[in-house]
C-alpha cells in the first residue's frame, strides 16, 4: 500500500523540544515511507483573536522551522491551509452534514471556551469541521493524531461515512488514525506531570528549537529533579516524573530505551547527567537553528516554497472538492 500522510500544526510561536520530538520528528521520517502533506493551519488560529501582524510572522516563523527541522519540499507537500481555498469550501459544504450533537460532545471546545462558552467564536466551535475538510480532501490513509485530537478524527469518519451514505457516493476515504511507535511525550522542565507547552508563562519550562547552547545548558541545569541518584531500573523511575522526563528525553533524543540510559548512567545524580543531557540537545537543536537563520535571511525563498507547495497541495485537493459539489447537486 502507498501511504499517503496528512498532519497539520497550528503556527503559534516558537517550536519547542516538545513539538519536535512528539511530532515534526516523526513528520520527517514519514517522508520516507510515502507522500506526505504537511500544513501549517493558520484558519484555525483565526478562531481566537490574534494580532495579525504577529501572526503574519508567527505563519513564517513556523514554516522556517519546519523546513530547518528537515521537512524536504521536494518529498513532501509543504503548505499554508489559507492559500489553498478548497479547505475552508468543503468546510462549509460539510457543515450541511455535520450534526450540532456531535459538535456538542467535542471537550476541545469547553477546555478550550471554559466558562465564557456563549462568548466563544462560532469559529472555535465549528472549528472541527474545517479539520475534518483539511483531512478528507487529501484522502490520506495516515493521520498522525495526539489523544486530544482522537475525538476530532472520529468526528471526520463520521462526517465522511455520513456524506457517503446520505448521497450514494464513495467519496470520501474514512481515515485512521495513525500513532507513530516512536512518539514521545516530553514534559515541563519545570513539572513533570505537565506537558511541555507554549503557553507555560515559564521560559524555563521549555527548550525551543531557536534556542543556542548557553540558553539550553542553563534551562538543563535549572531543571526540576530530585536528590536521588538515577537508578539502574525503570522501575527505580516509579514517583519521580521529573527524573523519568530527563532520561526519556535522552533516550529519545539518542535513539535508545529508558533502560539502556539507565544502565549507562545508574548511579549517578543529576550533577553529572544534566551537561550529558544538554549536551545531546544541543547536538540536535544546533543544526536546526542554523538552517533557520538561513531561511530568516530569505524570506523570498519561503514564500516560494509556500506557494510551490500551495499549488500543489491545491491540484491533489480539486477532484475531491468538486465530487462534493456534484454530489450535492450544485455543480
Amino acid at each position: 500500500m502507498n501511504m499517503r500522510v496528512l498532519s497539520g500544526i497550528q503556527p503559534t510561536g516558537n517550536l519547542h523540544l516538545g513539538n519536535y520530538l512528539g511530532a515534526i520528528r516523526n513528520w520527517v521520517k514519514m517522508q520516507d515511507e510515502g507522500s506526505c502533506f504537511f500544513f501549517l493551519a493558520d484558519l484555525h488560529a483565526i478562531t481566537v483573536y490574534n494580532d495579525p501582524k504577529a501572526l503574519a510572522a508567527n505563519i513564517r516563523e513556523m514554516a522556517a522551522t519546519l523546513l530547518a527541522a528537515g521537512i524536504d519540499p521536494a518529498r513532501s507537500v509543504l503548505f499554508r491551509q489559507a492559500m489553498v481555498p478548497a479547505h475552508p469550501e468543503l468546510a462549509w459544504l460539510l457543515n450541511g452534514t455535520a450534526r450540532i450533537g456531535w459538535l456538542n460532545r467535542m471537550t476541545q471546545f469547553k477546555e478550550k471556551s471554559g466558562k465564557n462558552r456563549e462568548g466563544a467564536s462560532v469559529g472555535l466551535y465549528a472549528y472541527p469541521v474545517l479539520q475534518a475538510a483539511d483531512v478528507l480532501l487529501y484522502k490520506p490513509t495516515h493521520v498522525p493524531v495526539g489523544d486530544d485530537q482522537k475525538q476530532h478524527l472520529e468526528l471526520a469518519r463520521d462526517i465522511a461515512i455520513k456524506f457517503n451514505t446520505d448521497f450514494n457516493v464513495e467519496l470520501f476515504t474514512v481515515p485512521e488514525p495513525f500513532i507513530g511507535a516512536s512518539a514521545a511525550r516530553i514534559m515541563s522542565l519545570r513539572d513533570g506531570s505537565a506537558k511541555m507547552s507554549k503557553s507555560d508563562p515559564s521560559e524555563m519550562s521549555r527548550i525551543h528549537l531557536t534556542d543556542d547552547a548557553d540558553t539550553i545548558l542553563q534551562k538543563i541545569r535549572k531543571a526540576k529533579t530530585d536528590a536521588e541518584p538515577l537508578p539502574d531500573t525503570v522501575e527505580g523511575l516509579e514517583g519521580r516524573p521529573e527524573a523519568r522526563n530527563l532520561v526519556g528525553i535522552y533516550a529519545t533524543l539518542t535513539d535508545q530505551t529508558q533502560s539502556g540510559v539507565l544502565t549507562e548512567f545508574a548511579g549517578q545524580g543529576f550533577g553529572a547527567f544534566k551537561p550529558a543531557l544538554a549536551d545531546v540537545i544541543i547536538d540536535v537543536v544546533r543544526p536546526i537553528t542554523a538552517r533557520l537563520e538561513a531561511f530568516r535571511r530569505d524570506p523570498g525563498e519561503l514564500d516560494r516554497l509556500l506557494q510551490a507547495g500551495a499549488e500543489r497541495a491545491a491540484e491533489v485537493a480539486a477532484p475531491t472538492l468538486e465530487g462534493a459539489y456534484r454530489a450535492l447537486g450544485l455543480r
